[in-house]
């Protein structure tokens, strides 16, 4: 007789997206919380990073160092050097691009193939000519994009922060650059 063939359950090959809820001090007297969708399956390697980054509370009291306004504000320097050291040096492969770097969708930034390490940027605006460069975006802004368009760009020119003294100093170094937004907190939730 034939064999009984029962349904197989469908199983998704997706991964679930995460939440990451950041609070972001705009300026003084101006804080707002704004939450990132993570999407593994956009960028499974950045994604991993970020998540890891976000678990060993690398972004808690770290400043948008690079702001443009009409384009992105980029964060990812730790405020204590010897915090960001510990995961600069650990390079990540490149993500293949699969999503478009729209406004509001965040990346890594790099200094080059295969270079990846803690900085990112979150778009201002839809920024296609990102792509073929190799920025793949590994989340969206799903709440709060209101906040990241308040965050400070006015530090322009020879008057914006210097990223070696940036990741040399932290934010004793950022005292200089009183008006910086940054982040609060940030960390998973449901």
């Amino acid at each position: 007789s034939a064999p009984i063939l029962l349904p197989v359950p469908i199983m998704s090959s997706e991964p679930k997206t995460i939440n990451v809820k950041m609070t972001i001090q705009i300026d003084e007297k101006t804080a707002g919380d704004v939450v990132l969708e993570v999407h593994p399956e956009w960028a499974p390697i950045g994604a991993e990073r970020f998540i890891a980054l976000v678990k060993d509370n690398f972004f808690t009291d770290c400043r948008f160092h690079r702001v443009i306004s009409g384009f992105m504000c980029q964060f990812g320097i730790a405020g204590d050097p010897k915090h960001y050291a510990s995961w600069a040096k650990q390079k990540l492969k490149d993500d293949p691009v699969k999503v478009s770097n729209l406004r509001g969708y965040m990346s890594f930034a790099t200094s080059g193939p295969n270079a990846r390490s803690t900085q990112l940027f979150i778009n201002f605006v839809d920024n296609k000519g990102l792509d073929p460069q190799g920025f793949a975006p590994l989340a969206k802004v799903k709440e709060g994009m209101d906040v990241i368009d308040k965050i400070y760009a006015g530090y322009t020119g020879d008057n914006k922060p210097n990223q070696m003294n940036v990741k040399q100093f932290g934010n004793a170094y950022l005292k200089n650059f009183p008006k910086l937004s940054y982040i609060v907190s940030a960390k998973v939730v449901e």
